[in-house]
């Protein structure tokens, strides 16, 4: 009986596994650690006594990848948001709050009015958002500069929260198809969207549920140490003292973090540079709300760049934290505290119990040259292909860049002929 063996299960591997799944095929579902997710998971937190996601994560209603999998898995429903597309902000250098306000239709006649674009700016400067479509090799700030009160209070915040790279460094070229998937289709594409009780509610137990209904093996505590290659193949995982030979009809697919794949994969070139996310979570006497219906506020001009409110429990977002990572987590409390107090109307000198979480390799540094080194889908092995936020989907490595390659690796095992069945 022939089986794909997807080796990894965080979002990728997920999505992966699903469509596979979903098209009939055979799966046996490997993860390293004793539950599934990776990044983008959810867990109780015993000093904050609540539920918490390991990082904060905002989609949009146009990120067409992500929305298909949760309706996939049934779980479309776990998101939530406004039901127009708002952005709040909040300068807190200088107290100024603005919200940009899309309108529907491809036609952006929200930037003539100045109550629904960033204060302070004029409507042709948005206009440089178009260089990012032939950026090529070029930086986010060598298609926008960094002089101006748009690059300050959107271009930079933005570039900075979807690459996880510094606007200096970033690679422009990624945000085109955040806007032509989003902005560029108008309201009803922009609709900021985020997990209703947690990440694990909505992208991983519902995907593990619907494996389990439908056959699939999943093998929780089994880290992948080698692979063994013949004739252009691979023949044999071994995971430690646990041995699985190939069928000639088997497929893998590796769902892995950059390093674990290269290490496993003769001779492939993926992307060696990292950043780190920073998040903190404070537990709140009280619940609190967000200007808009909105489930975040953007930050300008402090230490933390978004903050999320989820009932009792405030959470921020610093990313390209590399330098900020350095700081115990007590100095990160208290810094972020400032921002979170000025925004919530609350107490700057007292802070409340609070969780920070330092993923420090949270994604490839997607600089031009970093980006280069992105693999394709498929690797030099007939029976091996790949899947990860970090493989050259064309997008930045976020959610939907995750759950994309995923869709792309089962597509790509299914057009090399992989047989149907239920896996043992």
């Amino acid at each position: 009986m022939n089986r794909v063996h997807v080796i990894g299960a965080g979002v990728a591997g997920l999505a992966t596994a699903v469509s596979l799944t979903r098209a009939g095929r055979a799966v046996v579902l490997y993860e390293a650690s004793g539950q599934a997710g990776g990044r983008c998971r959810s867990y109780v937190d015993a000093k904050l006594a609540c539920t918490i996601d390991n990082g904060n994560h905002l989609l949009l209603s146009g990120n067409q990848a992500a929305i298909r999998y949760l309706a996939d898995i049934g779980a479309s429903q776990e998101l939530h948001g406004p039901p127009s597309a708002r952005f709040p902000f909040l300068d807190l250098a200088t107290g100024e709050r603005w919200c940009l306000q899309p309108n529907g239709g491809r036609l952006p006649w929200w930037l003539l009015s100045p109550g629904r674009r960033v204060p302070g700016t004029k409507i042709w400067s948005y206009l440089s958002a178009l260089r990012f479509a032939a950026a090529g090799s070029r930086t986010v700030t060598d298609c926008v500069g960094e002089d101006s009160v748009l690059f300050r209070r959107f271009w930079e915040p933005l570039a900075v929260a979807v690459l996880n790279t510094p606007a200096q460094t970033g690679a422009a070229r990624l945000l085109w198809p955040v806007f032509r998937d989003t902005f560029a289709k108008g309201e009803a594409a922009c609709r900021p969207r985020v997990a209703k009780t947690g990440l694990s509610d909505a992208f991983v137990e519902p995907a593990l549920a619907l494996l389990r209904r439908s056959g699939a093996t999943l093998r929780f505590g089994r880290r992948l140490g080698q692979i063994q290659y013949e004739a252009g193949r691979a023949q044999l995982l071994e995971f430690g003292d646990v041995s699985v030979p190939l069928d000639d009809g088997d497929r893998v697919v590796l769902a892995l973090p950059p390093a674990a794949t290269g290490a496993l994969l003769p001779a492939l070139t993926v992307p060696e540079a990292s950043h780190v996310i920073v998040n903190a979570h404070f537990a709140l006497s009280e619940p609190a709300a967000l200007p808009a219906m909105s489930p975040f506020l953007g930050l300008i001009g402090g230490t933390a760049q978004w903050l999320f409110v989820r009932g009792n429990v405030a959470s921020i977002t610093i990313s390209a934290a590399d330098t900020v990572a350095e700081a115990s987590a007590e100095e990160i409390a208290r810094k972020t505290w400032n921002d979170v107090a000025a925004a919530l109307d609350r107490d700057p000198h007292t802070i409340p119990t609070y969780r920070v979480i330092k993923e420090r390799r949270a994604t490839f540094a997607q600089t031009p040259a970093e980006v280069l080194r992105r693999p394709k889908t498929r690797s030099a092995f007939a029976n091996v292909f790949l899947a990860g936020d970090w493989i050259d989907t064309g997008l930045p490595a976020t959610i939907e860049g995750a759950i994309r390659s995923g869709y792309s690796a089962a597509q790509a095992v299914i057009r090399s002929g992989g047989s149907t069945g239920q896996a043992g």
